[in-house]
C-alpha cells in the first residue's frame, strides 16, 4: 500500500478574458462545465469543475477575466475575481501561447504578485496554434514576466497546454496536485461541480446565444432561468421539464439581433441550448425562451442585483 497521503484543494484560473481558462476547465474536468466562446469575457459565474484522481481532488475555480473594468459589471466581476483568489490554494495564470504578452498581462500579474505565499502556477495555453519556435519564444517570455513582478523565484511552475488537443491536460492536474495541501476530498460522490442546475442552464443559454453572432452583438447577455418545473401529468417513465427562461439585452436593437428574422434566430438558439440542457440534466425539457430589454443594465445597480451580479 501506498504512504502517499492524499491532497485536496481549490484552484482558481485567472488571466485576461479569452485566454482559455473555460477549455481548460472542461478538459480537466473531462466534460462540459463551464461554456466557451470565441468572445471574450463569456464566463460571469465563479463555475468550479471538480477534477478527481486516485491520489488527489482539485476543485477549479473559474473566474471571469481579470481586466481593467470600465463599466460597473467589470468593477464587480474583477471584485468576483479578488475574494475567489483570497480563498484557493494555488492559482493558475492562463496566458495564451498564441498571442504576445501585453498590458492586460502584465496588470494581472502584478495583482497576483501581492499574493503572498500562495503558488502562482504560468499556463501557457492553445500551444496547438504555434509551431515548436514561437512556443519555446513565449515561455521564455512568460519566465521573465514571473521574474519581473515577482522577483528572482518568478513562477513556482510553468507549463505548456493544449485543451483543444489534450497536450499536457494531465501534467497540469499533476502539478496542481502538487501544490494542493493534504486533506480528504472536499466533494465525495464523484461530482463534477457544485454549481446549482439553473446557473449551468443559464450558462448553457447564453453561450447558444452568443454562438455566430461575432461582432454585431457585444456581451450585454444576460440570462435567468425564471422556473423550471416537472410537467404535469407526465408518467415517471416519461418526465418532462418545463424551463422558462429570460434573455436580458440592453437595447432593442440587440433584442431584434438575438430574435432573428422572423423569430429564426431565437429558435435556433432554443434549439442547441436545449440539447445541452437535456444532455445535462438527463431529461426531455420544454424550453420556453423570452428577449428581454433592460436598457443599460451592466451600468445600473439596481439591474446588476436583479440579474445576479
Amino acid at each position: 500500500m501506498s504512504d502517499a497521503k492524499h491532497r485536496a484543494g481549490f484552484v482558481s484560473l485567472v488571466g485576461r478574458p479569452n485566454a482559455g481558462k473555460s477549455t481548460l476547465t472542461n478538459a480537466l474536468v473531462g466534460q462540459k462545465v463551464a461554456i466557451t466562446s470565441a468572445k471574450p469575457q463569456t464566463t460571469r459565474h465563479t463555475i468550479r469543475g471538480i477534477v478527481n484522481r486516485p491520489d488527489s481532488q482539485i476543485v477549479l475555480v473559474d473566474t471571469p477575466g481579470l481586466h481593467r473594468p470600465r463599466t460597473l459589471l467589470g468593477q464587480r466581476l474583477n471584485d468576483l475575481v479578488a475574494d475567489t483568489l483570497a480563498e484557493v490554494d494555488a492559482v493558475g495564470f492562463c496566458l495564451p501561447a498564441n498571442e504576445k504578452i501585453g498590458p492586460g498581462d502584465r496588470f494581472i500579474a502584478e495583482q497576483l504578485a501581492r499574493l503572498q505565499r500562495k503558488p502562482l502556477i504560468a499556463v501557457v495555453t492553445k500551444t496547438d496554434l504555434v509551431d515548436r519556435q514561437a512556443l519555446t519564444e513565449q515561455l521564455l517570455a512568460v519566465s521573465k514576466l514571473g521574474t519581473d513582478v515577482a522577483g528572482p523565484e518568478g513562477w513556482a511552475d510553468i507549463v505548456p497546454v493544449s485543451a483543444a488537443d489534450g497536450f499536457q491536460v494531465d501534467t497540469v492536474a499533476e502539478v496542481f496536485s502538487n501544490h494542493m495541501p493534504e486533506s480528504p476530498v472536499l466533494y465525495p460522490g464523484g461530482e463534477l461541480t457544485d454549481e446549482p442546475e439553473a446557473v449551468m442552464v443559464a450558462e448553457l443559454v447564453r453561450e447558444a446565444a452568443l454562438e455566430g453572432v461575432r461582432d454585431e452583438m457585444p456581451h450585454s447577455i444576460a440570462v435567468v432561468v425564471e422556473e423550471m418545473i416537472p410537467r404535469e401529468g407526465r408518467s415517471e417513465d416519461n418526465p418532462m421539464l418545463d424551463v422558462h427562461v429570460n434573455l436580458y439585452v440592453e437595447r432593442p436593437s440587440q433584442k431584434a439581433i438575438i430574435i432573428g428574422k422572423g423569430g429564426a434566430r431565437l429558435r435556433e438558439v432554443g434549439t442547441n441550448a436545449r440539447r445541452g440542457i437535456e444532455a445535462l440534466l438527463g431529461t426531455r425539457i420544454y424550453l420556453d425562451l423570452h428577449v428581454k430589454v433592460a436598457k443599460d443594465w451592466q451600468r445600473d445597480p439596481k439591474q446588476l442585483v436583479k440579474l445576479g451580479f
